[in-house]
């Protein structure tokens, strides 16, 4: 008898879960049909990002192939379309060739490409900080102490690490001023951080070795 009802109680479970299959077999079909252009949209945007990268890969690799002293207005245009594309690769490699080749003069407009990596590219963390870092060593030579720290605050304040070269530029530039006070305060910040740059370590050490006596 209890082997019956068993049975019974299977079967009549079974039907149900096909009677609510078939009942909602058109919901289903949906789902299944949205998962699928879910997917196949991803894969997509995927394969067109890349093409994307790629292209933009050729369009860096051929700018500086083709670059040339009398006609380098043709390179500084092709290379700030890079850096407003805002690719986390080469648009930070577009911008380092630009600066590293005083292509572009005005102070204002590099660090407005500057600001467009900083704040208006989807960069690593990381990554990020090392343009700041960038951005104040091109500054350093012309901005005020207050301009300085601003635009190092953010790596100062971190536990970047790139942290102990940020202070290291604060205290070169308090020593180029002759003011040794503040720059043996960064120095010996250096010192103290629990991870630094072990170069940047000995380098301060032997500043203030040598020059502050310590």
């Amino acid at each position: 008898m209890d082997e019956e009802i068993t049975i019974i109680d299977s079967k009549t479970r079974n039907e149900k879960i096909k009677n609510f299959f078939i009942k909602n077999s058109k919901k289903f079909i949906v789902i299944i049909i949205i998962i699928f252009l879910i997917i196949a949209g991803y894969l997509f945007y995927e394969k067109a990002k890349e093409k994307k990268r790629i292209k933009l890969a050729n369009q860096y690799d051929l700018s500086l192939i083709n670059f040339k002293a009398e006609n380098k207005k043709k390179t500084i245009n092709e290379l700030i379309g890079i850096i407003n594309k805002k690719d986390t690769t080469y648009s930070p490699l577009a911008l380092y060739f630009l600066i590293d080749n005083n292509l572009i003069e005005d102070t204002k407009e590099v660090n407005s490409l500057f600001n467009k990596l900083i704040d208006e590219t989807n960069l690593q963390s990381e990554i990020k900080n090392l343009i700041i870092y960038k951005k104040a060593l091109f500054n350093s030579e012309f901005v005020s102490e207050s301009e300085l720290l601003k635009i190092l605050n953010p790596i100062i304040n971190s536990e970047s690490i790139w942290k102990s070269h940020a202070l290291y530029l604060v205290a070169e530039y308090f020593y180029s001023k002759n003011e040794k006070q503040k720059a043996r305060e960064f120095f010996n910040q250096i010192l103290i951080l629990p991870t630094n740059n072990n170069d940047i370590r000995l380098e301060s050490q032997k500043r203030l070795n040598r020059d502050f006596g310590e």
